[in-house]
């Protein structure tokens, strides 16, 4: 599957709609995300079972200041409609694939249990 780009407009449909997102904030004037783009490209073809979208941070500012980026290329990485991963750099080819790994094999049922504790201990307002 090749990448998708993705809009405030689009983004929850994609969220909400695949079960595992790889999103890629990037920029045209940006060195390191044009270095990134090949290696998220080409990941995209080897993992179909995963949705790789960009979000061009010029174009979508107000996406990109939702989620708070400050510096680009960030990668975030969501399942199950939770942001699992999100971290700033390129990253190696090899790195990658280690996150992919480690983003398949993640138990969201566990993920979602610490969710839930951590929203029952939390003060109230």
């Amino acid at each position: 599957m090749s990448t998708v780009d993705v809009t405030k407009e689009t983004f929850n449909e994609t969220i909400v709609e695949n079960d595992t997102v790889l999103i890629d904030f990037w920029a045209d004037w940006c060195p390191p995300c044009k270095q990134f783009a090949p290696t998220f490209a080409a990941a995209s073809e080897e993992h179909p079972d995963i949705t790789f979208a960009k979000v061009d941070t010029e174009d979508q500012m107000e996406l990109a200041q939702a989620f708070d980026i400050r510096s680009i290329p960030t990668l975030m990485a969501v399942r199950d409609n939770v942001v699992v991963y999100s971290q700033p750099g390129a990253i190696p080819k090899d790195a990658l694939d280690d996150l992919i790994s480690q983003l398949k094999a993640l138990d969201m049922d566990e993920v979602h249990a610490q969710i839930a504790t951590e929203q029952d201990g939390a003060p109230e307002e």
